[in-house]
């Protein structure tokens, strides 16, 4: 019987002892992972390649959402349908926010927003005039070759062509269609109050904070499946350009290109009038390629080879012609831009490690100063043979002067020598301080 009390008396202590731990369990709520990325700028290769690798990161880090705090004037058709491509395809949901206050969605970037699962903006900021125009800003089919209805046709397709991709865009992400395509028609534009009551975009948010919690719960498409969004516990990753990034990015800004091609085509000009001058023809040559690249004319990696095929040439040539180290230092520049520009990571899964490029390009700098060093040296150094070689060295007096007048020996040779300052003795040592014909003027060289 006592033992059967003390299996009761246990029993309590151990049930009671496991109802509170129980009670006091915390549930941890998994965190919603988030990478944010800033797409500030004319939209061009170097930003596309940029949201390549940001998508390509967020599927591989298995983020839950990609925010793009966008702010552009536009860009590039090209990259935009790059762009949007990769947003609609993309694993991982996209927000698209038009952010911070003052910022614009214009043209291309209109078009990229209303290709996100999400479409945000900030008060204070307007979205659309996303009609096609040519890069000097005129309407394509401007050509003044082009008779009228040429030009009437050619520009009527360029806009056609766009509208049926943003008609096609705002049908599949549920947004007013005829708005779309009038903000490529007719260039309208709307303020984030306006675009939210055409149904443009889902929703204004002032800051990051207020978007997270607005979309909380949200149910989006993505790729034919339901998805609800959950933000009420999150963890943030920026996202930033890498060096490669920002070099493309740079030299893909419309002005930059315009300065590029001008210095390319005005560098290989004086180049050609004036030969042998050498530094604008390999600048010109070097901004000639980039400006191409810039252009849309050349792809990235293309781009790269050819730079790295003008370093090799001025670097050979370096050794071959004396440039005083002008075709060495260019030949760096260009080997550093193409090795940069050269593989293309988020394709491939290929790049040039840092380990490998910076050593790399640093031997290759180390070689080239030292054949500017050699090279330098040879041109200050005094002239060891002929006539220039003989003075400022000295000899040895074969026989007493007479009158001024006597031999030497000097660098192995004998010659005829006059003194002007006094009578020299055999064996005196003399410093040539002169040639006159075929005599040497020497002195004492202990006076």
């Amino acid at each position: 019987m006592r033992m059967f009390l003390y299996i009761i008396f246990f029993g309590l202590i151990f049930s009671q002892t496991n109802l509170y731990a129980e009670n006091t369990t915390v549930k941890t709520t998994k965190k919603t992972k988030i990478s944010a990325i800033t797409l500030k700028g004319s939209i061009n290769p170097g930003i596309s390649k940029f949201l390549q690798r940001s998508i390509k990161e967020a599927e591989k880090n298995n983020s839950d959402l990609l925010i793009i705090k966008l702010d552009t004037p536009g860009g590039l058709v090209s990259s935009l349908r790059d762009m949007v491509q990769m947003v609609m395809d993309s694993n991982v949901p996209v927000v698209v926010y038009v952010y911070p206050q003052g910022a614009q969605a214009a043209s291309a970037g209109a078009i990229l927003t209303l290709s996100s699962h999400i479409a945000a903006m900030a008060p204070g900021t307007n979205i659309g005039a996303a009609h096609p125009v040519n890069i000097d800003g005129s309407s394509p089919g401007n050509d003044e070759n082009a008779t009228n209805k040429d030009k009437s046709a050619l520009s009527e397709k360029a806009v056609n062509d766009i509208a049926a991709m943003v008609r096609s865009i705002a049908q599949e992400r549920g947004r007013n269609e005829k708005w779309a395509e009038d903000a490529v028609r007719k260039s309208v534009s709307a303020s984030a109050n306006e675009a939210l009551e055409l149904k443009a975009i889902d929703l204004i948010a002032k800051d990051m904070e207020e978007l997270l919690s607005k979309i909380n719960g949200r149910e989006i498409k993505i790729k034919d499946k339901k998805l609800k969004l959950s933000t009420q516990n999150y963890e943030i990753t920026e996202i930033s350009e890498n060096i490669r990034e920002k070099i493309l990015k740079t030299i893909a800004d419309p002005n930059i290109a315009y300065i590029l091609m001008m210095i390319g085509v005005v560098g290989l000009y004086f180049e050609l009038a004036h030969p042998g001058v050498i530094l604008p023809g390999t600048l010109g040559a070097i901004c000639l390629v980039l400006a191409l690249y810039a252009m849309q004319a050349l792809p990235v990696e293309t781009t790269g080879l050819l730079l790295i095929l003008l370093a090799f040439i001025f670097l050979i040539s370096e050794f071959l012609v004396t440039s005083y180290g002008v075709l060495g230092i260019t030949g760096i520049i260009s080997l550093f831009l193409g090795s940069v520009m050269l593989y293309d990571t988020p394709n491939t899964g290929i790049a040039v490690s840092h380990t490998v490029l910076y050593p790399v390009i640093i031997t290759f700098s180390l070689i080239v100063a030292f054949v500017i060093f050699i090279t330098g040296k040879s041109f200050l150094r005094k002239t060891a043979t002929g006539k220039e070689g003989i003075v400022g060295e000295t000899g040895i007096v074969l026989d007493d002067f007479s009158e001024g007048r006597g031999k030497v020996h000097v660098h192995g040779e004998i010659w005829n020598a006059v003194s002007e300052t006094k009578e020299l003795k055999k064996n005196d040592e003399v410093k040539v301080v002169a040639i006159k014909g075929l005599k040497l003027i020497v002195e004492n060289n202990q006076s």
